[in-house]
């Protein structure tokens, strides 16, 4: 990442919120890095029970409506690869009522990873239409429904 991008982010904690503490400052991949920053957040959360992690995620999310416009405004873009908060968000969401193993920690890394690449309708229409820190949380909300589906449904077939 360039300086500038560097000097705005460090500018204001908004933006080192919304750049996931730095993980979205990755030169390679920060989306990636975004979502392996979320695995140790997803690990302590879960420590703390349903409740605690469910009320926690919708925090971020809400957090990350407000933070991502800012910094999107501050990056002149929309979405700009450095704002990674949403693929934090994204993880946590894919991972509720998963139960903590290494096995389902990687799944729900990879499930998440591919619907949020691929963004299979209607993950790309919002990722499209919708505009401000909502438009950036959103797809990723909608990837994350996707991969929890999935996820859950292997945690099913697993267990039947």
């Amino acid at each position: 990442m360039s300086r500038e991008i560097n000097k705005i982010i460090f500018s204001n904690p908004v933006h080192i919120f919304s750049a996931g503490f730095g993980a979205g400052l990755s030169p390679v991949a920060p989306g990636t890095v975004g979502t392996l920053f979320a695995i140790p957040v997803y690990l302590i959360l879960a420590s703390f029970g349903t409740g605690v992690y469910a009320s926690f995620a919708v925090l971020l999310f809400l957090a990350g409506c407000y933070t991502c416009k800012q910094t999107a405004q501050a990056l002149g873009k929309h979405d700009h690869p450095v704002i990674v908060i949403d693929e934090i968000v994204g993880y946590l969401l894919t991972m509720l009522f998963v139960p903590v193993a290494w096995y389902w920690v990687l799944a729900g890394f990879l499930l998440f990873r591919v619907f949020d690449i691929l963004k299979p309708w209607p993950v790309s229409l919002a990722d499209r239409q919708i505009t401000g820190g909502f438009g950036i949380m959103v797809d990723d909300l909608l990837a994350a429904v996707y991969s929890a589906l999935c996820l859950h449904g292997l945690i099913w077939v697993i267990s039947v």
